[in-house]
């Protein structure tokens, strides 16, 4: 099969376009950096260009309301350009529990995506995952102040992104679910507890206080960011991640 990768160059669209590489298929990565722009639509024709398969994996450069609009307007993009290529499957990447928690602009944005997706006239599948493991240090980062980090103690199921690329590909490469599957990593933390022990595994001299009102992921309440029951649990637990 011939994919067209959206996004491929990133964190995990680089290892999407690698495993359909490895496992025999076409996977052609495009972003900015290769011509292609989703926003102005400079490239996309000829991007997904005999494409079996369009995988979307990019992301709005910002987390406020204006991800609305990038969203709306790259979506509307690909899929035209999808349309008028005959495109048989569209996959997109989102978040578990993406629609629980509607007071984040962001996450409001990416209900809006899959929404665009879920109405428009291509066959599709979206791929829920919970929140990266490679993601954590800039989750300190953002409600560091000196040598404290404030976190609330909102429960998470980190996933390596390994472990989402390889869900990607799997489902990219296959029938469209015209639905959602989710993914999570094995194991819940409270996110306090995660920094705590990212902290101490990095030898970082800074220290965790639990603060329920610190960092975006206050906003999101009970279970809301860990797997529902239906969902595939991958392998990596994050203390071996992070050794």
């Amino acid at each position: 099969m011939k994919f067209a990768v959206i996004g491929g160059t990133g964190l995990i669209g680089s290892r999407v376009v690698e495993n359909l590489n490895a496992d025999g298929h076409q996977a052609v990565p495009h972003s900015l950096s290769t011509g292609v722009d989703i926003i102005t639509g400079q490239g996309l024709d000829a991007a997904v260009a005999g494409a079996d398969a369009v995988i979307n994996l990019t992301n709005s450069p910002t987390f406020d309301d204006a991800s609305l609009a990038f969203f709306q307007t790259s979506m509307d993009n690909l899929l035209a350009a999808s349309e008028r290529s005959r495109v048989g499957h569209f996959v997109i990447l989102s978040i578990v529990g993406v629609d629980q928690v509607p007071d984040l602009d962001y996450y409001r944005a990416k209900v809006l995506q899959e929404n665009i997706l879920k109405a428009g006239p291509i066959p599709y599948s979206i791929v829920r995952a919970t929140q990266f493991m490679e993601f954590m240090d800039a989750t300190l980062a953002m409600t560091t102040d000196g040598d404290t980090v404030r976190l609330p103690r909102t429960p998470v199921q980190p996933i390596a992104a390994a472990d989402v690329a390889s869900a990607v590909a799997e489902v990219a490469a296959g029938s469209p679910l015209n639905g959602v599957l989710n993914i999570a990593g094995p194991d819940v933390y409270p996110l306090d507890e995660l920094g705590r022990i990212t902290l101490t595994a990095k030898g970082n001299g800074r220290s965790v206080v639990t603060d329920d009102s610190a960092g975006m992921f206050a906003a999101a309440h009970g279970d809301a960011l860990t797997a529902p029951s239906d969902a595939r649990i991958a392998s990596t637990h994050y203390t071996d991640w992070l050794s």
